[in-house]
């Protein structure tokens, strides 16, 4: 089970390669739903998307053996951009297996 110190911790690490993204008030959702909406455009990360979030932080805390052993993933998004730029900016050997499907863009 996860503790506060987790939290505290994972905000640490990520400070160091995330996009600090703050709430933006939707005026247009908001009308249209009726409710109060707000966005954080986690699309601004380096990598496009939220997932970096959990990719960067598990893999930053792996033990040395596992970091040599090198790191896998099964994406053809999003997670998979997460975990590549993770392994690259800690140094770890990783390998990203996607569907032959996956836009360029993607892959790219």
């Amino acid at each position: 089970m996860a503790k506060l110190e987790d939290f505290v911790k994972a905000k640490e690490k990520l400070s160091k390669v995330l996009l600090e993204t703050h709430l933006i008030h939707s005026p247009i959702f908001s009308k249209e739903s009726g409710n109060v909406v707000y966005i954080k455009p986690e699309n601004l990360q380096k990598t496009g998307s939220f997932k970096i979030r959990g990719a960067y932080n598990k893999i930053s805390n792996l033990t040395e053996e596992e970091k040599k052993r090198g790191v896998i993933a099964s994406s053809a998004g999003n997670h998979a951009q997460g975990v590549a730029y993770g392994a690259r900016e800690l140094g770890i050997k990783a390998v990203i297996v996607m569907p032959k499907s996956t836009p360029l863009i993607k892959v790219e």
